[in-house]
This record gives structure tokens, sequence and C-alpha cells, in this order.
């Protein structure tokens, strides 16, 4: 059973029998994407986790792309209807947008475990542990031999708008060059199925010889890497001409580690 979004409302911290649960099939994974507290903001799903695997994007209660200026969401691309609906309940219904989209990217949307989304945005939960991570969506059943815990929660970021899967990098930069100065580091990398575009890695002061990490979530999964690209900025006009350059960049990759 997938559970997108379990109603809130009338069925959470109700007893089992009522709810969705995990006593309810032999696997069941479930997408929380509009946990907030219904009173006062108005989410509609549950937060708890439920099932064997429960997916929280984004955290679980605001979606990305759905505090778009009403109008603009309301004459949206799929037509007035579709609009008006995702307007009243857009966080709610991203999880069934969430689930198509998983059917076309089989190695999209991998769940990181991890016990809160504040700790997965550090960092704290990444790669992915030896077993792999699993995915939400379509193909999470691949990965019900491998559920150890009572409960596992797992996060994950998506895009605003379709295509939502994002694939999580680590990117690590040590500095080269002779004096600090300000400005910023910008990282995009190419592999053998695409390239991603410029992520910032770090601005404010960069100093020689530091390492400087950034967690992305790149919009391609560019398979294996070919090449980084590296361009560092500084932000006003330096008579002295500074030069700095990358001794090292290193990348992690979610999935295989």
């Amino acid at each position: 059973v997938s559970g997108l979004d379990p109603a809130q409302p009338y069925f959470q911290g109700t007893p089992i029998e009522v709810r969705l649960d995990k006593s309810d099939a032999e696997f069941v994974d479930v997408i929380h994407t509009d946990s907030a507290p219904t009173i006062p903001n108005l989410g509609f799903g549950m937060r708890p986790a439920i099932g064997h695997l429960d997916f929280y994007p984004n955290g679980g209660e605001e979606m990305p792309g759905c505090d778009k200026n009403p109008i603009s969401q309301i004459v949206d691309l799929d037509g007035i209807w579709e609009g008006t609906r995702d307007f009243v309940a857009c966080n709610h219904l991203r999880s069934y947008k969430y689930y198509s989209d998983s059917i076309i990217y089989p190695d999209g949307f991998l769940g990181y475990p991890c016990p809160s989304y504040n700790l997965f945005k550090d960092g704290t939960c990444f790669p992915c542990p030896e077993e792999g991570c699993p995915t939400m969506g379509h193909y999470a059943d691949r990965f019900k031999d491998k559920v150890k815990t009572e409960f596992t929660k797992l996060y994950l970021n998506t895009r605003e708008a379709k295509d939502f899967p994002l694939w999580r990098y680590k990117i690590s930069v040590t500095l080269s060059g002779k004096s600090k100065v300000k400005g910023y580091v910008n990282v995009a990398l190419y592999g053998t199925n695409g390239n991603t575009k410029q992520h910032q890695i770090t601005k404010g002061t960069l100093k020689p010889d530091n390492t400087y990490t950034a967690y992305i979530d790149a919009e391609v999964n560019v398979g294996e890497v070919t090449k980084v690209k590296f361009l560092w900025n500084n932000n006003w006009i330096n008579p002295t001409l500074p030069k700095l350059g990358a001794a090292t960049i290193t990348v992690e990759v979610g999935q295989n580690r």
C-alpha cells in the first residue's frame, strides 16, 4: 500500500483500525507532503510515521512551488480547474504528483534515513548507508526486504515544478592562491548523463588552503562525473587582481557513496 499524504483531520492519533498502518499490508510506504498542524496551518496530512518507510520530501510540511502567487497558480499550465485545486490544497496534492514522476525516474527521489529534516539539510545523514537508500514512490518496494527498524523516516528535496526529482551531491573545494579575498565560489558538474547548472559552494571570505563544503540538490543525475567546472568571483573591483584556484574538488554521490 502506498499512502499519498494520508489525511490528518479525524485520523491522526486514532487507533490503527481507523487509519493507515503498517499492519495493513506486507509493505506500506507513505509520502507526507502536508503534515503541518491542521490548526492553525491547515495541514491536511498526517505527521507521524505509520508505515514501513515514511518519506518526508522537503521536510513534509511546505512544498516548494506551493507558495506561488495565487493568480499565477490558478491560471496554471494545466488549466484553470487544476490550478484552482492546486491553490487550495497544493501541498496535499504534491504527493500524487511526486508519485507519478517517480514512475518515470526509477533512480530519482532517493530518501535519506535521518532523525529530522534539519539534520538532513546540514548533511548529517549523507551519504546513503551501505545498503543504499530507498526511492520514494513507485519503486519504494524494491527496498522492502532491507527495512530493519520499527519506523524509518526518510528525507529528500524536490524541485518546485515538474520534473520534480533532484539528486544530492556533497562538493568540497580546497582553494589555492596567495591572499584571501571576498566573493563566491560556484561549481558545475559534468557527467556521462548530462551536466548541472552552477551551484554556489560558499560566499564571503575566501581563504587559500581552506576547504569549503556544500550539499547541492542537482536537477540532473550526471552519472559518472567526467568534469567539474570551477568559477570564483570577487564582489568588487580589486586593483591587485587577486587570483584563486581550486587545489582539489571532491564530489561525493549520495547513492553509491
